[in-house]
C-alpha cells in the first residue's frame, strides 16, 4: 500500500481563486495571492480577514451568509484580479495614465478596478437577465398564438436560455489565451486543495494526481445560480398570475436584479450543504456543475500548481499564527516614488540623513545620484532588491555593509564586518602620501585593513608596497580586494612591526585605531554594533598604537624616509608631541578644517 493512503483526510475550508497568473486562496483568518511575474518569481500578497464567527450578526445566519459572501467575492475578486495584474502587467504606464496620475491625482488602477466591476455587472445583468426575458418575450410572441405559457413553463425557458448563454459565454471565453491560462490557474487551484484533503503531501507530483474539479467551486455555485432562480422567479410570477398582476418587461428586470442576492444566498446554503456529502442520492445535483468545471478548469503545468500550493501553504501559515504580518505585492515603481519609499522606512528606524536613501536606490539600480527622481519605471525584482537593501539599512547595519562595497580614491573597495569602513578623510592622507612616493618607493601600510590604503598608493604610484595587520579575517578580505583592483601587494600578519624582521622602507602610512577603549559604547550604533572593535580600541587615552609606532618607526625607515598618520579629532598635537627624535613633524587639516594627518621626516 502506498504510504499517501494511509493518511488521514484533511478537512478545509479554505477556498480560492484564479487570477492573471496566478491563484488567490482565502482561509478563515487570511487570504494569500501568489503571482509569478514576468521574471518567473512568485510574488506574495497576504491580508487578513474577518472570520464568520466576528461579522455582524446578520451575516452570520444562513441565506444572508450567503449574500455576503456573494457580493464580497464580486468586490474582492474584481480587486484581486486587478492586483494581479499589477504584479504581471509590467509594462511602462501610458502617456494618458501619467497625465491622470500626474495632473488629477488619481490612481488610475483604482478607477480602473471600479470600471471593471461596474463594466462586469451590467454585461452579466444584460446578458443573463435582461438577454433572456428579451428572447423569452419574442418567443412567447411567435408560438404564444393558441398556446399560454404558464409560469412556470416562462422560467424554464428562461433558465434554459440563461444556460445556454452561459454555456456560450465559456466557450468564448476559451478562444483566448490569457483566459485559457486563467483555466489552467484555476485547474491548480482545485488540485491544490484536493491534494490537501486527501491527506498528501502538498507537493506538485501529488498534485498532479488529483482530480481538477471540486465540489466547492464557484462554477457549480453558478449553475445552483440559474437552477435556484428559475424556483423563485416561477413562484413569484406564479403569485403574480393568481393575482392577475402583470409586469412590463423592465419591471421583471429589476425585479430579478432586486431578487439575486437571495438567490445568491440559497445557492450557497445548497453548494455547502451538498459539499459536506458524497451520498450517492445528491450526486445528480452536483453533476452539471461538476461538468461544467470541466471547462472552466484545465490541466495546469507545474509551475502553476507551485504557485498554487505556495498560496495555500501562506493561508495555511498564517490561520495557524495570527502573529505573521501581512505583506503587499512587489510591483514596479517610478524611481521617486521608490526613493520616497526607502527615505519613509529609514525614516521610521531614526535614521534622518535623505543622502542614504538616494544612495541605496542609485547604487542599487546603477544610475547616477540626481536620476533617482525621476519617473523611469523600476521593474519589480530591482524594487525588491532597493527594498532589501533598505530593510537590512534600517537594522542598523551601515549602508556600505548592506552595500557590500564602497569607493576609496577611485577603486572598489569591498567591506564587511571583518574590517572598518574607509572614511572620506583617509583618502587625504593617502593624497599627502602619494606627494613622497615613487615607482621605486618601499611603502609600509601599517594596520592596512581592507587594504585601501595599500591598493590606492599601489595603483596611483606602483611603487612596492606592503601591508600589515593583526586581523587574519581582515587580511582575507584585503588580499580579495588587491585582485579584484588587480595590485601586486604583499600581506603579513603581524602586530604592527613584530614581525618585519627590521625590514626598511622609504614610507610608513598607518591610520591606526585612536577610540579611547571607554568610548566605544558611546558611539553611533551603526559604529560599536557592527565595526570591529579590534580596529576601534586605541586603548586607555587613544594613544596606545601613536606610542608604538612613534617609537619604532625609526628602525624601519630609510633615511629621509617619511611617517605620516591620521589621527582622531584633538589628537595630531599630541600625536606630534610623541615624535621629537624626527628631522620635522608637519600636522596637515581636513577638508573640515580638523587637524587630521601627522607627517615626520627622519
Amino acid at each position: 500500500m502506498k504510504k499517501e493512503k494511509c493518511l488521514s483526510k484533511n478537512k478545509t475550508s479554505i477556498g480560492g481563486q484564479a487570477v492573471l497568473e496566478g491563484v488567490m486562496m482565502r482561509g478563515k483568518f487570511s487570504q494569500a495571492t501568489a503571482v509569478r511575474d514576468a521574471d518567473g518569481i512568485i510574488r506574495l500578497e497576504t491580508e487578513r480577514v474577518t472570520p464568520p464567527e466576528k461579522r455582524f450578526f446578520l451575516f452570520r445566519l444562513p441565506i444572508f451568509r450567503g449574500m455576503y459572501s456573494f457580493i464580497q467575492s464580486m468586490i474582492g475578486g474584481t480587486k484581486t484580479l486587478m492586483r494581479s495584474a499589477d504584479v504581471y502587467g509590467e509594462g511602462e504606464p501610458s502617456k494618458t495614465e501619467k497625465w491622470i496620475a500626474d495632473k488629477l491625482k488619481i490612481n488610475v488602477m483604482s478607477v480602473v478596478s471600479v470600471i471593471s466591476l461596474a463594466l462586469g455587472l451590467l454585461l452579466s445583468v444584460f446578458l443573463f437577465i435582461y438577454l433572456p426575458v428579451t428572447v423569452k418575450g419574442l418567443i412567447e410572441k411567435l408560438v404564444g398564438n393558441g398556446f399560454k405559457f404558464g409560469a412556470w413553463a416562462k422560467n424554464f425557458i428562461e433558465g434554459g436560455l440563461k444556460l445556454l448563454i452561459f454555456l456560450g459565454y465559456l466557450c468564448f471565453c476559451l478562444l483566448f489565451k490569457d483566459i485559457r491560462r486563467v483555466f489552467m490557474y484555476h485547474g491548480a487551484e482545485h488540485k491544490t486543495i484536493s491534494c490537501y484533503e486527501q491527506g498528501l503531501e502538498l507537493t506538485v507530483d501529488n498534485a498532479k494526481k488529483c482530480s481538477r474539479v471540486h465540489n466547492r467551486c464557484g462554477t457549480t455555485f453558478i449553475v445552483f445560480v440559474l437552477i435556484i432562480s428559475i424556483l423563485v422567479f416561477a413562484c413569484f410570477e406564479s403569485i403574480l398570475e393568481v393575482n392577475q398582476i402583470t409586469l412590463v418587461k423592465w419591471q421583471r428586470v429589476l425585479f430579478k436584479i432586486a431578487f439575486l442576492p437571495i438567490v445568491a444566498g440559497l445557492s450557497y446554503e445548497l453548494l455547502k450543504g451538498l459539499a459536506k456529502t458524497d451520498c450517492f442520492l445528491v450526486y445528480p445535483l452536483k453533476v452539471p456543475g461538476l461538468l461544467l468545471q470541466r471547462i472552466t478548469t484545465r490541466e495546469p503545468s507545474d509551475d502553476m500548481l507551485e504557485v498554487a500550493i505556495t498560496a495555500f501553504n501562506k493561508v495555511i501559515e498564517m490561520d495557524g499564527d495570527k502573529s505573521i504580518p501581512t505583506v503587499k505585492f512587489i510591483t514596479a515603481k517610478k524611481r521617486k516614488e521608490l526613493t520616497e519609499d526607502v527615505k519613509s522606512m529609514l525614516l521610521a528606524s531614526e535614521i534622518t540623513e535623505t543622502a542614504e536613501a538616494e544612495w541605496i536606490t542609485c547604487i542599487t539600480l546603477g544610475v547616477k545620484r540626481d536620476e533617482v527622481y525621476t519617473d523611469d519605471l523600476v521593474n519589480p525584482k530591482m524594487v525588491e532588491k532597493v527594498l532589501n537593501l533598505a530593510k537590512e539599512r534600517a537594522k542598523g547595519r551601515p549602508l556600505w555593509y548592506c552595500v557590500g562595497d564602497t569607493d576609496f580614491y577611485g577603486y572598489l573597495i569591498k567591506v564587511d564586518e571583518r574590517v572598518l569602513i574607509p572614511r572620506p578623510e583617509t583618502e587625504l592622507l593617502v593624497e599627502n602620501a602619494l606627494k613622497s612616493i615613487t615607482k621605486d618607493s618601499k611603502v609600509l601600510d601599517l594596520c592596512s585593513g581592507s587594504g585601501a590604503i595599500a591598493i590606492a598608493v599601489k595603483k596611483k604610484s606602483d611603487a612596492i608596497v606592503t601591508a600589515v595587520d593583526v586581523s587574519e579575517e581582515a587580511l582575507e578580505l584585503a588580499k580579495e580586494n588587491a585582485q579584484i583592483n588587480g595590485a601586486d601587494i604583499e600581506f603579513i600578519k603581524s602586530d604592527l612591526f613584530t614581525e618585519l624582521n627590521n625590514r626598511k622602507f622609504d614610507v610608513i602610512i598607518s591610520n591606526p585605531p585612536y577610540i579611547k577603549s571607554e568610548d566605544i559604547l558611546t558611539l553611533q550604533k551603526e559604529v560599536k554594533d557592527y565595526e570591529p572593535k579590534l580596529a576601534l580600541d586605541g586603548g586607555k587615552d587613544g594613544f596606545d598604537f601613536y606610542r608604538v609606532i612613534a617609537n619604532k618607526s625609526k628602525e624601519y625607515l630609510n633615511e629621509n624616509g617619511i611617517l605620516i598618520m591620521e589621527c582622531g579629532i584633538g589628537q595630531a598635537q599630541i600625536v606630534k608631541e610623541m615624535l621629537l627624535g624626527f628631522k620635522s613633524v608637519e600636522i596637515i587639516k581636513d577638508y573640515e578644517n580638523i587637524e587630521r594627518i601627522v607627517k615626520a621626516v627622519v
